[in-house]
């Protein structure tokens, strides 16, 4: 039985710890003050069609992004973030801006979109030769979109020499989250499930408790008519010896 109770006790533990242990990991990695590049070179950009063109990376041009203060790159549905993108120009010719773009889409399958984001235009942004720039990429995600993870697929679009191009500055896994309070949903359902088994394990131990009374109560009374018993076996065969 006791063995029963420790397991009880443990697995109601997890079941109480487990959000609360997630949202402070989430929030101790979000409240980091460093940050993640991830670079994106010419090689592993890919050919997508922008405008109903097929455009691929221009040679010499250098892409990445950073997630500031969010290395843990988690984003609020319904709230603004901010992703700052860089670019190196090694080639023959300036870059005029057109674009920066991004899309989400599910982690295991890139194919179906989940969501079409912002696409910021830039009117007179370029990058001169053996230049570097920095533009900032704000977008938001939907806030009826479910919490979880997603590929964030970033794009620059841009011209050289009159000719369009795109390279891919981003292309990774992002968190989702809900933009509201501690207690949501999943919150309140582990929480119910809690305090459910904590009930079953009172019962139980309750239960338990009554049967060990009854055992002891009943070795109780068989002892003590075992004893009177014993008491009187002296005088019952005294009396049959006497007749």
């Amino acid at each position: 039985m006791k063995t029963i109770v420790i397991r009880l006790l443990f697995l109601a533990f997890l079941l109480l710890a487990s959000p609360f242990l997630q949202v402070a990991l989430c929030q101790s990695d979000s409240e980091d003050s460093g940050f993640e590049v991830s670079d994106v070179g010419e090689d592993e950009s890919e050919t997508e069609q922008v405008f109903g063109l097929e455009l691929t990376s221009a040679p010499g041009i250098e892409t990445l992004c950073v997630f500031p203060n969010n290395r843990a790159k988690i984003i609020k549905a319904g709230t603004e973030t901010e992703v700052l993108v860089g670019m190196k120009n090694d080639g023959q010719s300036d870059v005029d801006i057109v674009a920066v773009k991004g899309s989400l889409h599910l982690p295991f399958d890139q194919k179906p979109l989940v969501q079409n984001l912002t696409a910021l235009s830039f009117g007179n942004a370029s990058v001169p030769v053996s230049a570097q720039a920095t533009f900032p990429y704000i977008f938001a995600v939907s806030k009826f979109l479910e919490a979880g993870a997603f590929d964030l697929v970033g794009t620059i679009v841009y011209e050289m020499d009159g000719k369009p191009y795109q390279s891919i500055f981003y292309n990774g896994t992002v968190e989702v989250v809900e933009d509201g309070p501690l207690f949501r949903m999943e919150s309140v359902f582990l929480s119910g499930l809690l305090i459910s088994l904590i009930v079953v394990l009172i019962i139980y131990i309750q239960n338990g408790l009554r049967h060990m009374t009854k055992v002891q109560t009943f070795t109780s009374h068989f002892a003590i008519f075992s004893n009177f018993h014993l008491m009187l076996y002296p005088f019952v065969l005294k009396i049959q010896y006497q007749k």
